[in-house]
C-alpha cells in the first residue's frame, strides 16, 4: 500500500521541486499538465532536430508516491528547507494498493486486427489462429500495433503484399513491419534501428514467430552503400524521415518502392518535397491517413542513374 499526493507548480519552479522531493524521500513523481482539455492546454512535444515549444507547461499537476506511512507534511517541509522556500498546498492524497504491475501494464495491450493481420502481445492467445499472427513483445522498443501510423503501414502492406521482395525497414522499434513483411514472404528482410534495446527486442520477436530478418545497427547497415531494396519502409518521425531523405531514396531499387509514415497530415506535402528534391524522378503521394497520420507511398523509375555517393 502506498500514498499519493498532488501538488501545482508553476513551469519556473518544476524541476526543482521534483528533484528535491525525490532527495526528500519521494518513491516516484510524475507531471500531468492541469490545463488539460481546457482552451489553456498547451502542447509540450518535440522531434529529434527541433526544440519543444516549452520546456514545462505553465500550470503543472504533480503526483508524488510515497510509502504509506510517510508523513507528507514532513517530506514537503524537507524539501521546502531544501530550496528555501515555501511548501506548496496539497490538493488532493489518496491509498494506492499495490499490485502485479506487471499485469497491469500487459492489461494495456490486447490483439490488434489489422485485416487478415493480428498483432499478438506474447501473453496473449491468437484470437484466430488461420490468421497471420505476428507475436509481439514490445520489451523497451516503440511498437505495440496500437498507434495509427503501424496501422496505416500494416494496412499498406497487406494490400501490396511484399511476396519475393527484399525489404528494409528502416526504424524498426519492436520489428513489427519487418516480421509482418517476413510473413508475408518477402525473400529477405533487414531492419534497422540506432537503439540497441530495439535490435535485441526485434531480434527476440523474430525468433518467436520464426521468420529470418536480419538486423542490424545503422553504422553497420552504412557499411554496404550500395545494398537497394526492393521495398523501403521508413516509420518514425517527420524531422527524421527529411534528414534521411537522400539515403532512403538512395536505397530503393530501381522500379521499387517506398513507404513512409510516422507523419502528420501537415507534414505530408514537406515530406514529399524532401524527396523530389532527393531524386525528383520519384513519385509520390499520400495514400492513407487515420487520427491526423498519414502514410506516403512512392515509387522509382526502373532506370537509375542517380547516384548517392553518402548514403
Amino acid at each position: 500500500m502506498f500514498a499519493e499526493f498532488q501538488i501545482l507548480l508553476p513551469a519556473d519552479a518544476l524541476d526543482a521541486w521534483t528533484d528535491a522531493l525525490l532527495a526528500a524521500g519521494a518513491l516516484s513523481v510524475s507531471v500531468e499538465d492541469d490545463d488539460r482539455d481546457t482552451p489553456d492546454e498547451s502542447a509540450l512535444y518535440g522531434e529529434p532536430g527541433e526544440e519543444p515549444p516549452d520546456s514545462a507547461w505553465r500550470n503543472n499537476r504533480v503526483s508524488v508516491l510515497v510509502d504509506r506511512d510517510a508523513d507528507i507534511g514532513d517530506l514537503l517541509a524537507i524539501a521546502a528547507r531544501d530550496l528555501d522556500a515555501a511548501p506548496p498546498a496539497t490538493i488532493a492524497c489518496k491509498t494506492v494498493d499495490d499490485c502485479d504491475w506487471v499485469r497491469q501494464t500487459q492489461a494495456q495491450f490486447a490483439p490488434i486486427a489489422v485485416g487478415r493481420i493480428w498483432i499478438v502481445p506474447s501473453w496473449h492467445t491468437p484470437p484466430d489462429p488461420q490468421a497471420i499472427n505476428i507475436r509481439i513483445d514490445p520489451g523497451a522498443a516503440f511498437g505495440t500495433g496500437a498507434h495509427p501510423t503501424t496501422r496505416l503501414c500494416l494496412q499498406w502492406m497487406e494490400r501490396n503484399p511484399p511476396t519475393g521482395r527484399s525489404v528494409l525497414d528502416y526504424g524498426c522499434g519492436s520489428g513489427i513491419l519487418s516480421i509482418c513483411a517476413a510473413a508475408l514472404g518477402a525473400a529477405e528482410v533487414v531492419g534497422v534501428d540506432i537503439d540497441p534495446a530495439a535490435i535485441a527486442t526485434a531480434r527476440h520477436n523474430a525468433q518467436e514467430n520464426r521468420v529470418t530478418v536480419r538486423y542490424t545497427a545503422p553504422e553497420a547497415f552504412a557499411e554496404e552503400p550500395e545494398r537497394r531494396f526492393d521495398l523501403v519502409i521508413a516509420n518514425i518521425l517527420a524531422n527524421p524521415i527529411m534528414v534521411l531523405a537522400p539515403m532512403l531514396a538512395h536505397r530503393v531499387r530501381p522500379g521499387g518502392t517506398i513507404l513512409l509514415s510516422g507523419i502528420l497530415e501537415r507534414q505530408a506535402q514537406a515530406i514529399i518535397d524532401t524527396f523530389l528534391r532527393a531524386d525528383p524522378r520519384m513519385t509520390l503521394a499520400v495514400v492513407a491517413q487515420d487520427e491526423g497520420w498519414v502514410a506516403i507511398a512512392g515509387t522509382k523509375p526502373s532506370d537509375d542513374p542517380l547516384r548517392n555517393p553518402n548514403p
